[in-house]
């Protein structure tokens, strides 16, 4: 695993514009993956989500997703340190739950796959459509990739992480407009709560498959801005 600075990722500041985040990058101000993805939605995905919190009580819900949004920022700074090769000694003996989530994924998905390191925490952006930061770009088991880190509650099945793939696909193509790589695949690594460790892959026509279903969102982002 080496790293090769071959592409220069453009600083960007985030902000909160009608209550959606959005990435200010080369002097436009570009709404995030993660808000397309959410400003688009389906009914049957709103009305699971309704039924989640109304099973679980809206109190708790809240408060299993605000441990799950801290849970996830600590395994990503890790995960960060990990990859720009500043994990101090001081986090040797860091047990925390966060920790050994990051070291399974270290160790499960990174070590002796992850080729090459071209960024993380990278501000990837597609011109006048949408931005947001990719958790890595690089060489994966030999192909250019996009790996984003998840944590999870509970293990997870491929036909739940749509999303998960929307995303991969985005950051893709944004890479692939800006930078004029050829990044078809996507790697998602998963660690639960539990420390249960997932990988995901995909590519082909598959990913493409994500990558149409992705602009077709952003289209529709658009057009609804417009009509509202």
């Amino acid at each position: 695993m080496q790293w090769n600075n071959k592409y220069i990722y453009p600083k960007s500041t985030r902000s909160i514009i009608h209550g959606s985040r959005h990435y200010s990058v080369n002097q436009e101000n570009l709404p995030s993956v993660t808000t397309i993805l959410k400003a688009t939605e389906s009914e049957e995905k709103k009305a699971k989500l309704e039924a989640w919190k109304q099973r679980v009580g809206y109190k708790q819900a809240e408060i299993i997703s605000r441990e799950a949004t801290s849970r996830g920022s600590s395994m990503h700074d890790y995960l960060e340190k990990f990859l720009l090769g500043k994990l101090n000694l001081e986090l040797l003996g860091d047990n925390t739950r966060e920790k050994m989530m990051a070291d399974q994924i270290i160790e499960s998905g990174l070590r002796n796959k992850l080729d090459e390191i071209w960024g993380c925490e990278a501000t990837l952006y597609y011109p006048g459509k949408y931005a947001g930061s990719a958790d890595c770009i690089g060489i994966y088991e030999n192909k250019e990739s996009l790996i984003d880190f998840k944590n999870a509650n509970k293990p997870k099945k491929d036909e739940w992480i749509d999303n998960y793939y929307l995303q991969c696909a985005a950051y893709a193509m944004a890479h692939n407009t800006v930078y004029g790589t050829n990044i078809n695949q996507g790697v998602i690594l998963l660690c639960t709560k539990d420390n249960i460790f997932q990988r995901f892959i995909i590519g082909g026509e598959r990913f493409k498959n994500y990558q149409n279903q992705f602009m077709e969102k952003v289209e529709q982002f658009y057009l609804e801005r417009l009509v509202n």
